[in-house]
């Protein structure tokens, strides 16, 4: 249970993405009462480089800017930095980049990333950690994932500093890449800082999903098993409890909105791509067993419809059904592991999601 300033927060929760303060296609109503998130995630990067975080203080901070009543946590805008800009200078102050948007140099630093994300106001802001590619090599890793430690001490005493009522949280973010030492180390070391929870970053940047899988186990074994632990970026809908077993409490991904664009729909029996040709003339729902809007109200064929014809309107059905099945899965999570079910609840979704174990074979296309 995750305790806000805007609301509780069962756990293990997924997290939709509204990167630029909005969830790509949905409104923000749609998102609270239809789909009942709790929580959302932005970012500190982008919504540093437009509109600007004064801007977003001076209209009522991030929730009343965009309309959202309920829990916000923003990533420090660390892995786009490292993602979106080839050109960036790292030193031990912090990081010199420049904006994708028009090339106008900038300058994140663990102080400066923190008053961000407090004068966006969000309910979890994260420190500013350096994010590397996969593969990286092992010193390299280590002197990265040292600078990230330092990164987040003198960014959680910044937070200390210029927020002593503490009605927010900051997380410190666990690196070392795909090395199990360096991910121990960084845990055990991150864990002098008393934070109500603690993320675990440098995952889904190429590397083999069990790896990925594998880095979180590490990772989550160390920190305390009392406070939230978020897993950054992750997974695919049939990848989500099997992060749960490895000790995960909070995720985040693009994944349901940016598949919603391309046409890959996911549903309990495996996923479809909506352009396909035998979709031209199926009059059943995307997912029978879903109770979103979109299921509840069109057919494959008028979904088929739209995206061949680019309709904006695909977008928005697309979505809020990718994102209902992301949010169910975790409450059917939630309340397998209330009634001592977790086991065969993740034996489940691993069997009926999957690609390899979809029932359906209409449904389980991949790209």
């Amino acid at each position: 249970m995750l305790h806000t300033a805007h609301g509780i927060v069962e756990t293990p929760v997924f997290m939709p993405v509204g990167t630029q303060a909005s969830i790509k296609g949905v409104l923000p109503r749609t998102v609270e009462h239809e789909l009942d998130a709790k929580i959302i995630l932005s970012n500190t990067y982008h919504l540093f480089l437009r509109p600007g975080h004064e801007l977003i203080r001076k209209h009522g901070g991030l929730h009343k800017f965009m309309a959202w009543p309920r829990a916000i946590l923003t990533d420090s805008g660390g892995f786009q930095v490292f993602s979106l800009n080839a050109l960036t200078k790292i030193t031990d102050e912090g990081v010199l980049f420049r904006s994708h948007i028009n090339g106008d140099p900038h300058m994140f630093t663990p102080q400066s990333t923190i008053d961000i994300q407090l004068a966006l106001g969000s309910d979890i802001c994260m420190v500013l950690d350096e994010c590397l590619p996969y593969p990286s090599k092992h010193p390299d890793t280590a002197k990265s994932m040292k600078r990230t430690i330092r990164w987040a001490k003198e960014a959680y005493q910044h937070f200390n500093e210029k927020h002593p009522e503490q009605t927010q949280a900051c997380f410190p973010i666990v690196q070392g890449s795909m090395y199990r030492d360096l991910r121990e180390a960084c845990a055990q070391e991150l864990m002098e800082i008393p934070s109500v929870g603690y993320a675990i970053g440098g995952l889904s940047v190429g590397e083999p999903r069990d790896l990925s899988l594998e880095m979180a186990k590490v990772s989550a074994a160390v920190l305390p098993q009392n406070k939230p632990r978020y897993v950054m970026g992750v997974g695919m809908p049939e990848e989500l409890g099997q992060y749960v077993a490895q000790g995960i409490d909070m995720m985040d991904c693009v994944l349901p909105s940016r598949s919603a664009r391309h046409g890959l729909l996911f549903t309990s029996n495996g996923r479809i791509q909506i352009k396909r040709a035998e979709f031209r003339d199926d009059p059943r729902p995307v997912d029978a067993s879903c109770p979103c809007y979109t299921c509840q109200t069109f057919s494959r064929t008028y979904l088929r419809h739209l995206f061949v014809a680019n309709e904006l309107v695909f977008f928005t059905l697309a979505t809020i059904h990718n994102l209902q099945l992301y949010l169910d899965i975790m409450r059917s999570i939630r309340h397998a592991i209330l009634i001592g079910a977790f086991p065969a609840k993740l034996r489940e979704l691993r069997n009926t999601l999957s690609p390899q174990g979809a029932k359906d074979a209409s449904t389980t296309t991949i790209e």
